[in-house]
């Protein structure tokens, strides 16, 4: 099978939909316990995407609360999908989140915090590779965002399965991991 992003986006999409719902809580468990393991919790700010539920992506729930319960900043992102871009807001007791047009939970407004302050992201992806490519949804919206970001802000993907040999048709404007999580293994890249 070919290893380009379109192939591996349509092959990953389905494994995940043949997930069960116990299957990703499992999984999504097993993949906040490995986080605890990564040279991250002397840094302060976190961002954490909020989990589309069905596409059943990792459930960053679990994410949110070891983050709290280590009083870290954490930042949630809203899309505009007509510049690309993405605005970044601190997560408190009073952000109210709703779902966009894609089903995707984001903040409605807040305090806004500077892509340059971020510190840690975790990245959501379909597929990665053993040099720390990842194959998102196609949008750009993370190489994008991660390229406002400092360079020694630290990139984590996070993956249900295993990374891919490689990608065949990765490009300049791609960003690399620094680490990806699966509920296995950590990959460090």
């Amino acid at each position: 099978m070919e290893n380009n992003k379109k192939a591996l986006r349509i092959k990953y999409k389905s494994l995940r939909q043949q997930l069960s719902e116990n299957d990703s809580e499992t999984m999504s468990l097993a993949i906040a316990n490995q986080l605890l393991k990564l040279p991250i919790w002397d840094k302060d700010y976190f961002h954490v995407f909020l989990s589309i539920e069905n596409h059943r992506e990792i459930d960053t729930q679990l994410i949110l609360h070891l983050l709290s319960g280590r009083d870290k900043n954490i930042i949630i992102s809203k899309s505009d999908f007509a510049t690309r871009e993405m605005i970044h807001y601190l997560l408190t007791d009073n952000t109210k989140i709703k779902k966009n047009q894609y089903s995707i939970p984001e903040p409605v407004d807040g305090i806004e915090v500077p892509s340059q302050k971020i510190e840690v992201v975790f990245v959501p992806l379909l597929a990665f590779d053993k040099q720390g490519h990842r194959v998102g949804y196609g949008k750009g919206f993370y190489d994008k965002f991660l390229s406002e970001c400092k360079p020694e802000t630290i990139k984590i993907g996070l993956s249900f399965f295993e990374a891919e040999t490689s990608i065949e048709d990765v490009h300049e404007g791609d960003m690399q991991l620094d680490y990806c999580v699966t509920p296995h293994t950590i990959y460090e890249f």
